[in-house]
């Protein structure tokens, strides 16, 4: 039977979901601004205890690749690449949008909120069928859905990640539709003394 551990800290949340084969057999999430760093591989370990699944054992990591928060995508990319590679086993990363998007009917729009009253959107089985942010605020007759509860977020994209690991041959890497907020220092450079 197949394991498949997923996680996402793409926004204020740290989430972990366990499936043995297409069963849910852990789920934890919990709401988090920051911490994420700290707080995502003892959570990972505390789903994987619950579930009776040594990491060993696992057979595919899903990720939650955004978009979202800049640096808590960077948080579980980082981790999800870096257990792959250390298990000998495929990563696959999985947006916010398709997962929220998962068993939903078509057509339908998929709106991730985002700073700054904005959403990052987009379509399935409409437009726009490629992601992208927005103002927000809805438009159109198509219905639009939001992102499900934290773990239930994280089942998903581990649903998607067992149907799509046999396929999946690029490491996970993050979703970004927008310019991280920080910025290059604007001084000049120290002087390099010989």
């Amino acid at each position: 039977m197949v394991w498949t551990l997923a996680f996402d800290t793409s926004a204020a949340h740290c989430a972990a979901a366990l499936l043995r084969g297409d069963q849910l057999v852990a789920a934890r999430a919990e709401e988090m601004g920051r911490g994420q760093a700290e707080r995502l591989m003892p959570l990972i370990q505390e789903v994987l205890a619950e579930g009776g699944c040594p990491m060993s054992d696992l057979d595919v990591i899903g990720v939650g690749v955004g978009p979202g928060n800049f640096t808590g995508i960077r948080i579980s990319v980082s981790a999800a690449r870096g257990m792959a590679l250390a298990l000998g086993i495929p990563a696959v990363g999985v947006s916010t949008l398709d997962a929220t998007a998962l068993d939903a009917e078509r057509p339908v729009r998929v709106h991730v909120p985002a700073p700054r009253d904005q959403v990052y959107e987009q379509g399935f089985g409409c437009e726009p069928a490629v992601p992208l942010m927005r103002a927000g605020g809805t438009d159109g007759d198509t219905p639009v859905i939001l992102p499900p509860a934290p773990a239930e977020l994280a089942e998903r994209i581990a649903r998607i990640a067992l149907t799509r690991a046999p396929f999946e041959t690029e490491a996970p890497a993050p979703l970004y539709l927008r310019a991280a907020d920080a910025a290059p220092a604007k001084d000049a450079p120290p002087v390099i003394l010989p």
